[in-house]
């Protein structure tokens, strides 16, 4: 069988997997949200961090509470790194440096994910399990609340009311997170993924001497690390590493993870506003996207330009023999694609052409399907836009769900836009002129040019500020600039756009719908999807092309 008919069955079956499952997790999820029961052991933890679970919340009440939370665990995660060489099962391992701990918390609550340490030498049980497993969960049920809370204010009226926080972000954790990732879990160690708590052993390798390696709570951590679009590493590999991924199949399994919650949450956005086919609009628009990208990853990483690459049939550096460029270019997709940061073969040795799409991917924020929820909340907000622009088109107030997007609205939608690019350009910007950020970009000297050290860098501030945590490689990303910075920019770009959706949410919940008529644009239909998908892809080109001409396409076209 050809690599390239592989690949496409790959694909195939992911989709069909996919598919099975979208209806029942999305009518799922949308029950979840909107039951007015409490589970038991729900209520208990409502009684343990006091809240009132049945207490409605307008905007800035809903935003303090995601604030506060997320405060709350940046702080615990510092401490149990800064505390670590002190503590039982931490396998020897020091505490962490102050600027690598901050950098670490930050990543793990902005569900980033961004690891500038080996996880293997630098964590022990107790931080992997207790806080970077823990903050896997509770970070993806916090966007998935924002999500939720978005979508009711398109689906409430003249109210400002926008649920509870702290009971969407149980509901999330304990219905829908932890059961799927149990089975998750249950899976890979079925096909041989690595679950215990075990220490340091030395081991032999197959062409003589040893080395050391440790085992821990892998599987369970892939689990979610996956489904919660997350993307840490339990070992530096990530991904590639055969204790976290030990098979073909493991893989496209992980790629099912990754994807099937972002996809499904189509679904529920259309069962809670009353309209399906509206879910099925923003579904259709999603996956035109991904499966356009797909379809160019493996263009370019199949693509046979050199002697070297006709000799391997494809571009197989950095690329996991198991895997092969195929699935690794589905996965590499996914990943940038999503918040996830996952990686089953090292970005920086795909193609130029190939590490553009991957921070493509990442500069379009990540909404296709996008983080768990995060890429729900960003869809919408660039459907806000595209109605806006299509209002101008033909001289009507522009509405969407029958909630008229005037001045207010689109000056929300058009911060949440900005966050981003603002902290991505403004930080890449300036590490190219400060000569302690300029000497960790190790490729440069050895490729003889700057445009593949210029990619690393902003590849890094790329994948910070859009909350996805993969890594291009080739950039020594831990050091007091880069923890600090990209630890700001993974803050700031979680929590800011967070501000803004918020906001707009209470915004629209506070309106009386307008009745639909002759001349309402139906955003329901094809048309508007193929308007939402131009939409995304000239603001994205407009905003990040010249960034990208002096990275990876002047690289590639060298």
């Amino acid at each position: 069988m050809s690599p390239v008919l592989a690949a496409v069955l790959q694909l195939t079956a992911l989709i069909a997997a996919l598919a099975l499952a979208y209806r029942p997790l999305g009518d799922y999820m949308a029950a979840v949200y909107s039951s007015p029961k409490h589970l038991r052991i729900e209520k208990v933890l409502y009684r343990c961090i006091g809240a009132n679970a049945d207490a409605e919340m307008r905007w800035p009440a809903y935003l303090r509470g995601v604030l506060a939370f997320s405060v709350v665990g940046v702080l615990f995660l510092y401490l149990l790194q800064r505390l670590q060489g002190g503590m039982p099962l931490s396998l020897g391992f020091a505490s962490i440096s102050p600027d690598q701990a901050f950098n670490t918390a930050a990543s793990f609550v902005s569900n980033t994910n961004w690891q500038s340490y080996s996880g293997e030498q630098a964590m022990g049980h107790v931080v992997q399990t207790a806080g970077l497993a823990v903050q896997n969960f509770v970070s993806a049920a916090t966007g998935m609340a924002v999500a939720v809370a978005l979508v009711r204010g398109f689906a409430r009226s003249r109210t400002g009311d926008l649920g509870n926080f702290w009971a969407d972000l149980v509901r999330g954790t304990v219905r829908v997170l932890v059961p799927i990732a149990v089975i998750g879990a249950v899976v890979l160690v079925a096909c041989g993924a690595v679950q215990n708590f075990s220490g340091i052993h030395e081991v032999g390798q197959f062409m003589g001497g040893h080395q050391q390696t440790n085992g821990g709570a892998i599987a369970s951590q892939e689990a979610i690390k996956e489904l919660g679009t997350n993307g840490g590493g339990y070992f530096n590999a990530n991904s590639a590493h055969p204790f976290e991924n030990p098979t073909a199949f493991t893989n496209l399994f992980e790629i099912f993870l990754i994807l099937v919650i972002p996809f499904a949450l189509t679904r529920t956005f259309g069962k809670l506003v009353g309209n399906v086919k509206q879910g099925y609009a923003i579904l259709a628009t999603m996956g035109v996207i991904w499966l356009g990208f797909v379809a160019l990853m493996m263009w370019t990483e199949f693509a046979h330009g050199g002697p070297a690459l006709q000799a391997a049939g494809a571009a197989m550096e950095g690329k996991e023999t198991r895997f092969g460029v195929g699935s690794s270019a589905i996965f590499s997709v996914s990943t940038t694609l999503t918040s996830t940061g996952a990686v089953d073969s090292f970005h920086s040795s795909f193609t130029a052409f190939g590490g553009g799409i991957q921070m493509l991917g990442m500069m379009l924020g990540e909404i296709a399907p996008g983080g768990v929820g995060s890429g729900l909340y960003g869809m919408l907000v660039m459907a806000i836009i595209a109605v806006f622009i299509a209002g101008l088109m033909v001289g009507r107030t522009p509405e969407y769900l029958g909630k008229k997007i005037g001045t207010r609205e689109i000056k929300l939608a058009a911060c949440y836009i900005l966050i981003t690019p603002t902290l991505v350009l403004g930080f890449s910007a300036a590490s190219m002129v400060l000569p302690d950020a300029l000497g960790s970009m190790l490729n440069t000297k050895a490729l003889g040019a700057g445009a593949h050290g210029f990619s690393e860098v902003l590849y890094a501030f790329t994948s910070g500020g859009n909350n996805n945590g993969s890594a291009f490689a080739g950039l020594n990303a831990n050091t007091p600039w880069y923890n600090t910075t990209i630890g700001l920019a993974m803050l700031l770009g979680r929590f800011l756009p967070m501000v803004f959706v918020l906001a707009l949410a209470g915004s629209l919940a506070e309106q009386q719908p307008v009745p639909e008529t002759a001349g309402t644009l139906r955003t329901e239909k094809p048309l508007f999807a193929g308007l939402l998908v131009g939409t995304i892809l000239i603001i994205t080109g407009l905003t990040y092309f010249p960034a990208l001409a002096l990275g990876p396409l002047a690289e590639g076209l060298s």
